[in-house]
This record gives C-alpha cells, structure tokens and sequence, in this order.
C-alpha cells in the first residue's frame, strides 16, 4: 500500500522540526548547562572538554560517514587544497566535507525515490530522476565550496590595502619584517580577521624555523588569490635585492586602492545595463498595469458593449 505525498511530506517536515528543535535545545541550554557546571575546575580538564565538545551529534555522524568514503589520493589533495583556500584547516575537515557529500547525495536520492515511486508509472523513466539526483548530490558541495573561496578571497582583497599602511608604518617605525607582520596580524584581528588569521600563520611557520620566503610562498599557495601572490612577489624581491620595504609596500598599497576605484567605477558602470531586463520584464509591467490597467478596464467595460450594438 502506498502511503499519499501529502502524508510523506508531513512526516518529513515533523521530522525535520523536531530535530531541529532538539539541535537548538541542545546548543543552547544543556552545552551552556554543562559548562557552568565545569566552572572552577581545572583549566587543563575545561580545555580538554572544550576540544572534545567541538564534534558532537551531528558532526561526528557527519565525519564517521566521511571516513568511511573510499577517495583517491589525488581527489584528497586537490580537496584538501580548496578547504584550505576556503579556510578549513582543520585535520577533520576532508572527512566532514565527504560525509556532507554522501549525506546530501542520499537524501536527495531518497527523496527523488519518493517522488518517482508516487509520479512516474513507467519502471524506465523512475531511475532518471534518481540518478539525477545522485549527481546534483554529489555536485552542488562543490559549487557551495566554490563560492565560499571566492567570497573569502574576496574578504583578504578588500582587506590588504589597510594591511600594508600598517606595515608601512611599522616598517618605517624601525621594525623588521617579521616583528612587522606579527603586529599586523595582531591589530587586523577584529576588523580583518581573515586576513589576521593568514599573517598569523605566517608568523607562526617563521618562528618554527622556515625561511621567510617559504612562509610567505605557502601564504600566496593557501589563498590563492592573485593580489596576494603580487604582494608576496614585491616582498621576496624586495628582500633579496635590498631594496626599501617601505617604498615597495606603499607604491603596491597605492597601486591596489586605485584599482580598487576603477573597479568600482567600472561595476557602476555596468548597472544600467543589468536593470535593463529587472526593469523590462518587472517594474515595466506592474507600472502597466497600475497606470494604464483602470482605464483599459473602463475601455473593456463600454467597448465591448458598443461594438456588440453595431453588430447588432
């Protein structure tokens, strides 16, 4: 017997209230609850709690799931790779971000099983919206991870004219480079703090003994973003030929807020031709229809009955 859609949709939709009823309880009274409750003990116990609470419930369902998920070593790095331009860094990200995959692609499956069972007759055309689904599962991750990286890099763009004047200033203050980016990396942490968080582990991979050329290297590598491997070119060749950092750090500052304007300008000027079709296919109707829709409803209502007298 097969169950109605309305029914399967009910079910789903308690499911899923109830669920995220319980996710929001949890999050809000008994993770505060517990920690309270840990509250005077002794700070190692409350850091080891604090690591072990981070996965909980979901997430480590999630990471299991991802775990279990044969992946090439080739597909790891390459995954590895975006997270990571995407601002996961953690050991566990891969594996969640597998899981999120599999999961996504599963439900979207079983809900196109759903559908197919109670829409299509025909057992051929039942397998193409399951295996469609199966892909737009496994797809649309990607295309969310993407987006992320673009608005992250996005983020460290609009943020790097302000990170050279600081270093300008600290660099002409007497400082060397490193001390430079450390207290760059410390005073960008409320207003950049994507940014902060990159010249931090920049400073980071410096005091752990790697050259300065290598941090700075892997920082153009993480991001991947065109005006940061700029920035990183200026200072290796600045530091290897002896020039003045100061100098090279403000011409490149000046350089990226002019470009900044032009493309400002230039997103301006595109405007009036992308409203050309909101305002063509939108605005342009409802103006119709307010304006001119009581008089042609007047012109229906005494035309029609002239015209039917002269027939007539």
């Amino acid at each position: 017997m097969q169950l109605d859609i309305p029914i399967l949709l009910l079910v789903g939709f308690f499911v899923v209230l109830m669920l995220s009823i319980v996710w929001f309880g949890y999050s809000r009274y008994v993770r505060s609850g517990q920690a309270y409750s840990e509250l005077g003990r002794p700070s190692v116990t409350m850091m080891s709690l604090e690591e072990e609470g981070r996965e909980t419930g979901i997430i480590r369902i999630i990471r299991f799931v991802g775990e279990s998920v044969p992946i090439s070593p080739s597909e790891v790095t390459m995954t590895r790779r975006f997270l990571i331009a995407a601002g996961y860094r953690e050991d566990s990200a891969l594996a969640i971000y597998a899981g999120i995959r599999v999961l996504f692609a599963a439900a979207l499956v079983l809900v196109a099983i759903t559908s197919a069972v109670s829409l299509i007759s025909s057992p051929t055309l039942k397998f193409v919206p399951i295996v469609f689904a199966a892909v737009l599962g496994l797809y649309l991750p990607g295309v969310f991870l993407e987006r992320m990286i673009v608005n992250r890099q996005e983020e460290l763009r609009m943020s790097l004219p302000d990170a050279l004047d600081l270093l300008v200033v600290c660099v002409e203050s007497g400082l060397g480079l490193d001390q430079a980016i450390m207290n760059v990396s410390r005073e960008l942490k409320l207003t950049h703090r994507e940014l902060a968080e990159e010249l931090g582990l920049v400073n980071l991979e410096m005091r752990a003994g790697k050259r300065r050329v290598d941090a700075l290297r892997n920082l153009a590598d993480r991001t991947g973003e065109s005006e940061i491997r700029k920035l990183v070119a200026i200072m290796v060749q600045t530091d290897r030929f002896g020039t003045s950092m100061a100098d090279g750090l403000r011409t490149h500052s000046d350089f990226m807020r002019v470009r900044r304007r032009q493309q400002a300008e230039e997103r301006a000027g595109k405007v009036g031709v992308k409203l050309v079709f909101p305002i063509f296919f939108l605005i342009l109707p409802s103006m119709l229809i307010v304006a001119a829709g009581p008089g042609l409803l007047q012109v229906f209502k005494h035309l029609f009955p002239m015209m039917r007298q002269f027939r007539v």
